[in-house]
């Protein structure tokens, strides 16, 4: 019971940065350049924050890399780190065409569902018919109903906010992306981070043998297996951006005064990204040490606590003003379905222990 509580205690921290980290992007100019934003955000992800921490603080790091399997551990960590990587960037883009507390429920909605049952179907079929594995799938089934609601609210939100648009404005709706666009989007980039999730199972061993074999504490090790699938997350996201950046020829934005601020907010952002990525997996260390679905359990349960804090941050910076009282109710209740999901999927990581 220790370890669960510790565990869930991890995964709340990390939920915080997990629902904070888009918020410094809220203060880049209006007229910045998606990509000039992003782009140093995932250079710092992927590459610079683990390729400076991880040597430091895991003891015979190379090692351990070398005497995993590379065909088991390494690859499919790095194939399915290079899917997250992906659906971090298309989150990205969901951030500009529907905002903070919808992109959340909806990628961390879709997360909470294909990061629970792909990881449960891959690592722990035999777990599926078992009443832990009932449980498991009705507290995603949930969660489900949950991110539909959320869904439903944003477009209610936005028929709200035209209808009280000028009608003398004829760009208005040029002006505002359209909104199932960015549903797509945002439901999209939650299946593919959702590989983050299988990715971690296939990375365990790594975290294992660093602490196991070479002594590593649990919050050292822990940064050994965040390291190969951020890497493997580099490969998609920092070539999506540079193509980008060619592309629109926004090269030159990183000579324009002010760009020391939007370096300073994209390092901001990968502070809170990664920590939140590193408190994920202290909270599913201590969780598999209580028992059995760790990660169909633990993973939608941090993605939950994500969703909350990101829209609590999504109300407090006005993106809901001048909603319609319906809208904002539905997405109230969206919540509280993925909060009741998280209740059940707890249910479900209990009677795995028992």
């Amino acid at each position: 019971m220790e370890n669960l509580i510790l565990g869930g205690l991890f995964m709340l921290a990390g939920a915080i940065c997990g629902g904070s980290f888009g918020l410094p992007s809220k203060f880049a100019k209006k007229d910045t350049p998606w990509e000039v934003l992003w782009g140093p955000f995932f250079l710092f992800v992927t590459i610079v924050i683990p390729v400076i921490l991880a040597p430091l603080l895991v003891k015979d790091l190379g090692s351990i890399y070398r005497e995993v399997n590379v065909t088991e551990v390494i690859v499919p960590s790095l194939i399915f780190g290079l899917l997250w990587g992906l659906g971090s960037m298309t989150l990205g883009m969901s951030f500009a065409f529907i905002g903070l507390s919808l992109a959340y429920a909806l990628n961390y909605g879709a997360q909470i569902v294909f990061g629970s049952m792909m990881p449960m179907l891959i690592f722990e079929g035999d777990k599926v018919l078992t009443m832990p594995g009932y449980v498991t799938m009705g507290g995603v089934a949930v969660c489900l109903v949950g991110v539909a609601v959320a869904g439903r609210a944003g477009i209610l939100k936005e028929r709200s906010l035209k209808s009280d648009e000028p009608a003398a404005d004829p760009d208005s709706a040029i002006k505002r992306p359209k909104i199932l666009i960015g549903l797509t989007i945002g439901v999209l980039s939650g299946v593919l981070c959702a590989c983050f999730a299988v990715a971690a199972g296939y990375a365990d061993p790594i975290g294992e043998k660093a602490v196991k074999t070479y002594g590593n504490p649990d919050w050292a090790a822990a940064w050994a297996p965040v390291t190969m699938i951020l890497l493997g997350g580099a490969v998609s996201s920092c070539l999506y951006c540079i193509v980008q950046l060619t592309r629109n020829k926004t090269w030159g934005h990183f000579a324009k005064p002010g760009v020391g601020l939007v370096l300073l907010l994209a390092a901001v952002m990968a502070v809170l990204h990664n920590g939140a990525l590193f408190l994920l997996f202290l909270g599913l260390f201590e969780l598999k040490k209580a028992g059995e679905l760790f990660l169909p359990v633990g993973y939608p349960i941090f993605m939950s606590f994500a969703i909350i804090v990101g829209n609590v941050h999504g109300f407090r910076t006005g993106e809901w003003k001048g909603a319609s009282r319906e809208s904002v109710q539905w997405i109230i209740a969206g919540i509280a379905l993925l909060i009741a999901g998280v209740c059940v999927l707890g249910l479900a990581k209990w009677l795995a222990i028992e």
